[in-house]
C-alpha cells in the first residue's frame, strides 16, 4: 500500500484517572492479584497518557473516580459516541456493573440529549470500533451478539459482528485498532477471531496492516489513533516501521501497569464523536 499523506484532526476524549486503580480480582488472563499495582507509577503514566493527547491538540476530559470502581481507569468500556449519541454500557461482571451508571450521570451531566441506557450486554468501545462505513462489533466473551443490533438501530450505521476466540483478546479493542476513520483503515491480529470472522476482515479491509502474535500480545492494537498520530504501546516494537510505511507516526507508550489490569492506550480512552 503506497504511503498516504496523513493529517491529524482534532479529537475529544473521556478518560479516568487511576486513584484507586488496583487488581484484587481476576476477568481476564491479564490480571493477577497475586502481582501488586505501583499505584504512583500508574498515575504518572495515565498521566504522561493524557498530557501527550493534550500536546497534540486534542481536548480530555476527566471522569471523577470512584474508591469502590478500581477498573474506571478503563474509561473506553464506559460507552459508545456517534454522532453526539450516547449508548451507555452493560457490564458482563458485576465487579463492574456500577460503571455503567457513572458514564450515564457524566453524559447527562455535560449536556448530551440522546443517551441510551442498554437493554444488552456491550462494554461500550471495549467490543464497538466505528470506521467511516461500519461499526465493528466484538462478542465471544463480553458483549452479547443481542448489543449488536440493538447499537445498529440506535446509531443508524451497519454493524459488523466479528468473533473473538482467544481469552487474552476478550475485547475488540485488544486486536483491532481504527487507523484512519475517514478511509476504513484499520490493523488487527488474525489470531484472535475465528475463520468467518477472519474472512470477513479479509474483505473488508484488503489493505489492514497485519500484527504479529508478538505485537499483539504486547497489546499493540490496544491504540488510539487521530488520523496521523498512533499511540500504542511502546513493546509492540514490530508495529513502528509498517506504521511509519504508510505515513502514520507512532508514538510509543509506557502503560505497563495498566496492563496489569488487561488495558492500555485504548482502554483508558474513549472517544466523543
Amino acid at each position: 500500500m503506497p504511503t498516504a499523506e496523513r493529517a491529524s484532526t482534532p479529537r475529544r476524549y473521556l478518560m479516568c484517572p487511576p486513584t484507586y486503580y488496583r487488581v484484587t480480582y481476576s476477568i481476564n488472563p491479564w490480571m493477577d492479584p497475586g502481582k501488586p499495582v505501583d499505584l504512583r507509577l500508574a498515575l504518572t503514566q495515565w498521566e504522561e497518557l493524557r498530557d501527550r493527547y493534550r500536546s497534540l491538540g486534542h481536548t480530555v476530559e476527566e471522569l471523577v473516580p470512584r474508591p469502590d470502581l478500581p477498573d474506571m481507569v478503563f474509561a473506553a468500556n464506559g460507552a459508545t459516541v456517534v454522532d453526539g449519541r450516547v449508548l451507555g454500557a452493560r457490564f458482563a461482571h458485576p465487579e463492574r456493573r456500577a460503571e455503567a451508571d457513572a458514564h450515564v450521570a457524566w453524559f447527562r451531566s455535560h449536556g448530551y440529549a440522546d443517551v441510551r441506557e442498554p437493554t444488552h450486554i456491550n462494554e461500550g468501545e471495549g467490543d464497538f470500533a466505528v470506521t467511516a462505513s461500519w461499526i465493528l462489533a466484538g462478542r465471544g466473551f463480553r458483549s452479547s451478539p443481542l448489543s449488536h443490533p440493538e447499537a445498529q438501530e440506535f446509531f443508524g450505521r451497519p454493524v459488523i459482528g466479528l468473533d473473538l476466540v482467544d481469552p487474552r483478546y476478550y475485547h475488540l479493542d485488544t486486536a483491532l485498532c481504527v487507523l484512519d476513520d475517514t478511509a476504513d483503515e484499520v490493523m488487527y491480529y488474525p489470531g484472535a477471531f475465528s475463520p468467518g470472522s477472519r474472512a470477513v476482515l479479509e474483505r473488508l479491509f484488503p489493505d489492514a496492516l497485519i500484527a504479529t502474535a508478538d505485537d499483539a500480545a504486547a497489546l499493540g492494537l490496544n491504540a488510539v489513533s487521530d488520523g496521523h498520530h498512533v499511540l500504542l504501546p511502546q513493546a509492540a516494537v514490530g508495529l513502528f516501521g509498517p506504521l511509519r510505511e504508510r505515513g502514520f507516526e507512532p508514538i510509543g507508550m509506557d502503560l505497563g501497569e495498566l496492563l496489569k489490569g488487561g488495558g492500555s492506550v485504548k482502554c483508558c480512552t474513549q472517544e466523543l464523536r
